[in-house]
């Protein structure tokens, strides 16, 4: 037995058909089709390496910064086969341990500032104790480290007349 289906029940279970294989076909385009490149993900990771490296990172912070540079090779692995999505996120992981490597080369560099200032300082009391340890009159405790403070005279004979000065003796035994 035969049957013979009506022409018109017939175009519409072909365009049925059609339909939904047109539809799992832009479905799967779809699924298949991937981001766009990240450049601007890129370019921050770059120019934060970039900041990470002036700071003086490689000093103060080679570790994280080698964490951030291994990342960015990576997404530019990524980036050269297409694998944007990946490349996006490897970028991103590179710009953040920059920023960390920077941070911590600043704090590096500010630690070593500071510790050289302390040495600095250091060094000028005890020059500054050196150069008054042969002091024969004490410093007061009310005066202050700004402020000179001369020896009384012991010799309270007048100046000859006429301006003309006459040689010191030498009380220390150096006749």
């Amino acid at each position: 037995m035969v049957h013979i289906l009506p022409s018109k029940a017939l175009s519409k279970g072909r365009r049925l058909l059609a339909l939904a294989s047109l539809g799992l076909a832009i479905a799967t385009l779809a699924g298949c089709a991937s981001a766009p490149p990240p450049d601007g993900a890129m370019n921050q990771a770059l120019a934060q390496l970039q900041a990470a490296r002036d700071a003086g990172a490689a000093d103060y912070a080679p570790v994280d910064l080698d964490y951030a540079q291994g990342k960015f090779r990576q997404a530019q692995t990524a980036m050269a086969s297409r694998k944007y999505d990946e490349a996006a996120v490897l970028a991103d992981e590179s710009r953040a341990d920059s920023e960390l490597a920077r941070a911590k080369a600043r704090l590096g560099a500010a630690r070593a500032q500071n510790q050289t200032k302390s040495q600095e300082n250091s060094r000028m009391r005890v020059e500054m104790i050196d150069n008054h340890a042969n002091d024969t009159v004490p410093i007061p405790t009310n005066v202050q480290e700004t402020e000179s403070v001369l020896p009384e005279p012991t010799d309270n004979t007048p100046p000859p007349v006429g301006g003309q000065t006459q040689p010191l003796n030498d009380h220390q035994g150096g006749q």
